[in-house]
């Protein structure tokens, strides 16, 4: 309830900046007032293939909005009344839609469960664990890939959150196998609640193995990175990392070198971290 509470008074905000929301109902084509109970925010899901959706709203006359949580940990964002919706990966996921009518009155909230039983075998999350939801996704993880290792990494709520004491550090890893010549995105979403200083949060892929690393891990430059140096990272944030975080050569694009074995590895550290920076919902999918 926290996060929807959240993005409504982020909404209402947007609202009443575009003059929109009115401390009363307002009417729509100059006709009976607008009530949450005249705005439908029932929907329907068709699969169209294994990992494929049409999403399609029932209309209403009253919507001015269709605001959508389409259960990958990003929470509600706009979007239009029917789409296609691609879920590469296996899993059950809660689709949510919630309506916006006149005055800035919105609806209740329509879920409906889809569950997905196998991964597109192109397109296929190839982390294992990456949205720390349970004992089995946090031991597909190893802590390490710094030199200072003395900061601690707490999973829970679905999410990895890192502190640091004083300009320390830490990192996690997990192995994947790649194919030569095939290139890989890789995104997260990552938040800090109260922004840091002093910080450094970056990914790496590489082929050594970070226990046979002395140091930081640094094969290969960084993919991503949140820099407060560069910009990033200093005021409270949240969103895909491939969008939040500085501007790097291939803003998280790995292009494997030989097919084998390759290394994710996570870190950050500095000199003040606050509360933390947590990521979830890790991924790594081929995009050629």
């Amino acid at each position: 309830m926290k996060r929807i509470e959240i993005i409504y008074i982020g909404l209402f905000v947007l609202l009443t900046s575009l003059g929109v929301v009115s401390c009363t109902q307002e009417t729509y084509d100059d006709q009976e007032p607008v009530t949450e109970q005249m705005l439908d925010a029932t929907f329907a899901i068709e699969e169209l293939s294994a990992n494929n959706f049409q999403i399609t709203a029932n209309s209403s006359a009253y919507v001015i909005s269709n605001y959508w949580d389409l259960g990958d940990g990003t929470g509600y964002a706009m979007g239009s009344n029917s789409f296609e919706l691609f879920l590469p990966d296996a899993g059950e996921y809660e689709i949510k839609h919630r309506t916006i009518g006149a005055g800035g009155i919105y609806s209740g909230e329509e879920l409906i469960s889809v569950n997905v039983e196998i991964s597109d075998p192109i397109s296929g999350n190839l982390i294992r664990g990456g949205k720390f939801t349970s004992e089995d996704d946090i031991a597909e993880w190893t802590i390490g890939g710094t030199g200072a290792g003395n900061g601690t990494w707490n999973f829970n709520d679905g999410n990895a959150n890192l502190t640091t004491p004083s300009w320390g550090g830490n990192g996690i890893y997990q192995a994947i196998q790649v194919e030569e010549g095939r290139s890989y995105q890789i995104d997260m979403y990552i938040s800090s609640a109260t922004g840091c200083s002093d910080t450094w949060f970056e990914v790496y892929c590489g082929y050594s193995d970070p226990e046979t690393v002395s140091g930081d891990y640094n094969e290969g430059g960084k993919l991503l990175s949140i820099s407060t140096w560069d910009g990033s990272g200093t005021a409270p944030f949240a969103g895909k990392f491939t969008n939040v975080g500085s501007s790097t050569e291939t803003n998280g694009v790995f292009t494997a070198a030989a097919t084998g074995t390759v290394y994710l590895v996570i870190r950050g550290g500095g000199g003040d971290m606050k509360e933390g920076i947590s990521i979830d919902n890790v991924e790594i999918r081929s995009v050629q």
